[in-house]
C-alpha cells in the first residue's frame, strides 16, 4: 500500500527507531505512550484490520505474539504484567488501517479499558 504509514515505517522509508526488527515484523516506541512502556508491533505485510486476516496469516500473528513476549522482558515488564491490545475498526479505535499491536506496561492497568 503506497500511502499506508506503517507500510512505509516497516519498510524503512521513514526514519524511526526500531526497538526490534526481523524479516516479518518492526517494533518501535509510541509516539503518543499511554503507559511508561507503550511500543507499536506491526508486520511488515499490509493487512488493513484484523477482519481481513487469513488463515495464512496465523503463523504471522503467532509470530507477534512471541515478539510482545520478547519486548515484555526486554523492557522489563514481564513478571509485572502487561498488555497487548489490537483495535479494529472506527469505533475499536483504529486510526491506521494496518494491523498492529499496541504492547503497554510498566504501570497498573485499570479495566474496564476506554
Amino acid at each position: 500500500m503506497k500511502d499506508c504509514l506503517f507500510c512505509k515505517i516497516a519498510a524503512g522509508e521513514m526514519e524511526t527507531d526500531f526497538v526490534y526488527q526481523d524479516e516479518k515484523v518492526v517494533a518501535f516506541k509510541d509516539l503518543n505512550p499511554q503507559a511508561p512502556v507503550h511500543l507499536l508491533i506491526v508486520p511488515k505485510k499490509h493487512i488493513s484490520d484484523l477482519n481481513n486476516l487469513k488463515s495464512e496469516d496465523s503463523e504471522l500473528v503467532g509470530h507477534i505474539y512471541q515478539v510482545a513476549k520478547k519486548m515484555a522482558a526486554k523492557f522489563e515488564i514481564a513478571d509485572s504484567g502487561y498488555r497487548l491490545v489490537s483495535n479494529c475498526g472506527d469505533d475499536g479505535g483504529q486510526t491506521v488501517y494496518h494491523i498492529h499491536f499496541h504492547l503497554l506496561g510498566g504501570r497498573k492497568l485499570q479495566w474496564p479499558p476506554g
